[in-house]
Parts: structure tokens; C-alpha cells; sequence
């Protein structure tokens, strides 16, 4: 595969771009939510610079690439007065772990939860350095990416080897978790009712829901996310989705919910047939623009959301 293709594949994983009517699925029984608030995730100067200024990149389909994050934060995305019902969701904007869709991947899915009585805070973790060129891409995400599109042709390895700003990645996952425990009384939140998900994010989420108990989310959302072993019989219920036409991780909503029930741990998968990679809020005429409902389904069957109230006629 030549070097300029790979670029454009790469840029389409951080993207998350899908060229479709921006039309999100979002229900009409709504209640607009208040927000965002920004709060730095750590003390100022407490965790290694990236030594350049952050980099944002506005593309021409809307969406918001955010480069080069070395101050992570959280956005703050509250329901309604009075609209609450006690659960928040973590949303881990995807890219790659070298850049971040902000605004599809990120703040239009915490609107579209605080809407429907869901705190939602979105994690701006940081990234690795991008690279030089006009594309951002540094070569050994280049590298990550031939490996990338290897193992979705051959299904090796089984696994998708550690992303170089995964550990910086997850220890700002654990931070944000302490955060929204220690405040979730401040914020109306029920401290054993708080979610983590989303593509790079779902690599994130399913990173923190194997990982140490303190720190584990109460439910995770792995929405076109890839495998992170090995997943304990304490793993957080799981809503797994994916599109069997990812052109990146094909096979991962299955190897994660095989993962998950041979671990003793409860999973719901939903694989659509349509739906490319990154297929968020934005309809595409496919199954997969209805992951959201879907989502916010499994989480009413749990008790972690409410059904949306009848319209009036």
C-alpha cells in the first residue's frame, strides 16, 4: 500500500468522518441539556508537555480534530433541571490516540445524553506529538496504521498491539473516574452508576474496564472498539457495536463479546451489516444509525436510564 494512501486511511480512523446527511439520532422526547463546563483533569504542569501548543482542525464536514493535547480536560454536559436521573457517561472521542474527533465523537454525543437525563462528561486525554507534514500524522502512528489494516485482512494479531498514547490515554481515564466519583454528589450523580465508552475511547474504556477494580467504570459503551485482554469475571456490564463492513476492526465486536461472556462478564453485541468505522450520530440509511437508541435501550433494561416519556398528542 503506498505511503500517501495510508495517510488518507489513517486520517479517516481519526476523523471518524462518514459522508452522510448529518442528521443525528436523537429521539423527539428530549430535554435540552446544560452545558459544557471545562475543568482541567489535572493540576497545572503536574504531567509531561508535549513541548507545542495544542493544534484544532475544522474539516469541511463539521467535524473538530483536536492535535497535540497535553493539558487533558473534562466538558461537563448536564441535564435539564429537574430532568436528571442519577447516571453519567465518560464519552472518549475516538482518533487514533495521535489526534481526537471532538465534535462528532465527542460533544455531540454528550448533548445527545444530557438530553436524555444522562451527565455526561467529555475526556479530552492526551495524545501523542502529531507529526510535521499537512496530514499531522507522525510515523510510528503510520506504522500503528499498516499494522491496523494487516490484521483486519489476516485477523492478526488477534489483538491489536498497545497504541503509543495509550498509557497516557488511560491514566487520564483512571483520573477522570476518580474525578466524577469524588464529585458525584455535586453533580447528582450516583457514584456506582458511571459509563466510559467510544472507538480509540472504547480502546480506552475496555483498557479501564479490565484493568484495577478502584477504577473501573460501572458499565462500558465499546462502540466500534477494539480487543483488550484479559477481560476479569469483575468486568463491567458491556454494549458492544460495531459494522461488519469496518474497514479497520472487522472482527473486534465479536472477539469482544466472545471475551467478555467467557469471562463470566454480561455483554450485548450488536453487529450490523452496514456501517463503516466512526459511524456516531449521522445517518447513513444503514442498521447502525440506530446504535444510540439501541444503547440507551440496553441502559433502561439496566436501570441506568429512564424511557422516554410518551409525546403528547
Amino acid at each position: 500500500m503506498s505511503k500517501a494512501r495510508l495517510v488518507w486511511r489513517s486520517i479517516a480512523l481519526a476523523s471518524m468522518a462518514v459522508a452522510a446527511v448529518p442528521s443525528a439520532t436523537i429521539a423527539s422526547a428530549q430535554t435540552p441539556a446544560t452545558g459544557g463546563t471545562i475543568m482541567p483533569l489535572h493540576p497545572r504542569y503536574s504531567v509531561p508537555s508535549l513541548g507545542v501548543p495544542e493544534k484544532r482542525d475544522r474539516l469541511p464536514n463539521g467535524e473538530t480534530m483536536i492535535y497535540d493535547v497535553s493539558e487533558p480536560t473534562l466538558e461537563l454536559y448536564r441535564p435539564a433541571p429537574g430532568h436528571a436521573h442519577g447516571t453519567a457517561v465518560i464519552v472518549a472521542p475516538g482518533g487514533g490516540f495521535v489526534a481526537m474527533g471532538y465534535t462528532f465523537g465527542g460533544t455531540d454525543i454528550a448533548r445527545a445524553l444530557a438530553a436524555r437525563g444522562i451527565t455526561a462528561f467529555v475526556l479530552k486525554y492526551r495524545t501523542i506529538r502529531s507529526g510535521d507534514g499537512p496530514m499531522r500524522m507522525p510515523d510510528v502512528h503510520m506504522k500503528e496504521m499498516g499494522v491496523v489494516m494487516a490484521r483486519a485482512k489476516t485477523g492478526e494479531p488477534v489483538e491489536m498491539p498497545r497504541y503509543a498514547g495509550e498509557p497516557h490515554a488511560v491514566e487520564d481515564g483512571v483520573r477522570a473516574m476518580t474525578i466524577v466519583r469524588q464529585r458525584a454528589s455535586e453533580w447528582g450523580i450516583d457514584p456506582h452508576r458511571i459509563g466510559v465508552g467510544f472507538s480509540a475511547g472504547a480502546y480506552l474504556a475496555a483498557d479501564l474496564a479490565i484493568g484495577d477494580a478502584a477504577s473501573r467504570p460501572d458499565f462500558v459503551g465499546l462502540i466500534y472498539g477494539g480487543l483488550r485482554t484479559p477481560v476479569p469475571a469483575g468486568a463491567p456490564p458491556a454494549f458492544i457495536a460495531g459494522a461488519a463492513d469496518d474497514e479497520y476492526q472487522p472482527n473486534d465486536p465479536v472477539l469482544l463479546y466472545q471475551a467478555w461472556r467467557k469471562a463470566g462478564a454480561a455483554a450485548e453485541l450488536h453487529l450490523y451489516e452496514r456501517g463503516g468505522h466512526g459511524f456516531d450520530l449521522h445517518r447513513q440509511g444503514t442498521s447502525s444509525d440506530h446504535w444510540f437508541d439501541q444503547l440507551l435501550s440496553w441502559m433502561q433494561s439496566r436501570r441506568l436510564a429512564s424511557a422516554p416519556r410518551p409525546q403528547a398528542k
